[in-house]
């Protein structure tokens, strides 16, 4: 049987070698070299990363761990369990072969599992842009053969071992249409087609960090034309907070919702208003992070607007910290904390609109690193040396075993975790800060709790809650407040 496959393949390989591809000469032996090493692959993955969104940087990321895995296996068990000549290339034209011939073994092919497991993994995220690929990953695959450099059976064996890593890395790290719907309530909300009744308060400087603010207000309308939109913070407009109260006074007159573009800061100002009127909120991601409207599974301003047209919402948990019951206090969405963590995130907008996000974030790891120290505090009662306290607003999970998200806004907890002082502790800061916000890490103690008591820290301590800094008054209570918020979501039926 191995003798009849063996020889077929090679009849297969002759005829491919003997036949005339118009066009092929010019493409294929440049498309073979530019995926030498994976560069092809890793050429548009930076590529989605730097000019796509989210989506597109999650589908990059994981096409990448699908190529490195299929790689390691091609080299480290494939190529070293079957030993293969090349092809002769005595059929091959001249002009067709690569001007360098490779001397390991022939089986399996590389190129071809590498260019498999790249496109099925980004198909996986996203399947129009993995069939997208799927042209480009084929003629990678041939090109093997066209070249002369492996014959048709280490092409199919090498991009079955690509699809199988991609398989494998799905195994360990779900897409998100894999994971089970998410347990939030569904929410009574009005349908607002065009977005009629939708008031829209929207901050043009969020997620703006260099050049020309953007017309926040055209882009509203292009996915709400209906909608009315209030411009905060822009020269002629009012305060932040202002219009979030004319907006919502605007909206129960209409009997419709409050709407909200912006970043995480503006949504949190945002859903404290919406709360106070009773009223739904849309929230249209505008930020640099967007991370509660992308845990809330809202990734574009469409995904929003089809949301608030068919009047589809979820009710959301809030989490709330203030210092005593007279204390009407502050709710965060996403995250609260104390420590160096708030003083990395002043630094960091300092420095931000000069240098851009990510290295102002790691300069400012630097400079907490080199100058700060942990602080005392009593957590539920017990003294406790910090350098990081930190709570979620509903515990924080992760694709396999990368806590990256949170699946479930309504789940009635705070995910809270501690980096204390002692041996390494400014390297365990340095790795946690560096992720941009601390989560899991084998250095943190974690508890879920539905209350947390902070006590025993100096009147002006920092703290950081959804991206803002503000100083702290006096002992603090974190509590949660079980589906307070109702939110314009799309829910799985």
């Amino acid at each position: 049987m191995r003798t009849l496959l063996t020889t077929l393949d090679r009849r297969a390989f002759d005829r491919i070698a003997a036949r005339d591809w118009p066009g092929a000469q010019r493409v294929l032996p440049r498309l073979t070299r530019s995926a030498n090493h994976g560069l092809l692959w890793f050429g548009l993955a930076a590529g989605a990363a730097v000019l796509g969104g989210r989506p597109a940087r999650r589908a990059a990321l994981r096409g990448v761990a699908s190529l490195a895995l299929a790689s390691a296996t091609v080299n480290t068990l494939g190529k070293r369990s079957v030993r293969r000549a090349r092809p002769v290339l005595d059929a091959v034209p001249v002009m067709r072969r690569v001007r360098r011939q490779p001397f390991t073994s022939s089986f399996p092919s590389g190129h071809a599992a590498s260019a498999a497991a790249f496109a099925t993994g980004v198909a996986f995220e996203n399947p129009w842009w993995g069939l997208a690929l799927a042209p480009v990953a084929a003629s990678v695959a041939f090109s093997r053969v066209y070249t002369g450099v492996h014959y048709p059976g280490d092409v199919l064996a090498g991009a079955a071992l690509g699809v199988g890593a991609a398989l494998a890395i799905r195994g360990l790290a779900p897409t998100r249409s894999q994971l089970a719907p998410p347990a939030r309530p569904r929410a009574e909300a009005p349908a607002l087609p065009g977005g009629r009744g939708l008031v829209v308060v929207a901050n043009p400087g969020s997620g703006q960090r260099t050049g020309p603010l953007p017309d926040r207000t055209a882009e509203v309308h292009r996915v709400l034309p209906e909608a009315k939109v209030v411009l905060c913070g822009a020269p002629d407009g009012p305060p932040l907070d202002e219009g979030l109260e004319q907006a919502a006074e605007l909206a129960r007159e209409l009997g419709g919702a409050l709407g909200v573009l912006g970043g995480d800061g503006t949504v949190n100002a945002a859903a404290a208003v919406a709360v106070r009127h009773g009223l739904p909120l849309a929230v249209l991601p505008g930020g640099t992070l967007n991370h509660f409207a992308y845990d809330l599974g809202i990734e574009s301003y469409a995904d929003a607007a089809r949301a608030v047209e068919s009047g589809e919402a979820v009710a959301v948990d809030l989490a709330r910290f203030r210092s005593g019951p007279e204390d009407e206090g502050r709710y965060f969405l996403n995250t609260f904390s104390v420590g160096v963590y708030p003083e990395l995130v002043r630094i960091r907008e300092r420095w931000a609109h000069r240098i851009g996000a990510w290295p102002a974030g790691v300069l400012a790891a630097w400079h907490v690193l080199r100058t700060c120290e942990p602080l005392s505090v009593e957590i539920n009662g017990e003294r406790r040396t910090v350098w990081l306290l930190f709570a979620g607003n509903c515990q924080y999970r992760g694709l396999g075993a990368a806590p990256v998200r949170r699946h479930d806004l309504a789940d009635g907890i705070l995910d809270v975790r501690v980096v204390h002082g002692g041996r390494l502790a400014r390297t365990r800061l340095l790795v946690a800060a560096l992720l941009g916000t601390p989560r899991r890490s084998p250095v943190l103690a974690e508890a879920r709790l539905p209350r947390l008591a902070l006590s025993g820290l100096p009147s002006g301590t920092p703290l950081a809650y959804d991206g803002e800094v503000a100083p702290l008054t006096g002992n603090l209570t974190l509590e949660k407040h079980n589906e307070a918020l109702t939110v314009y979501r799309r829910v799985p039926t």
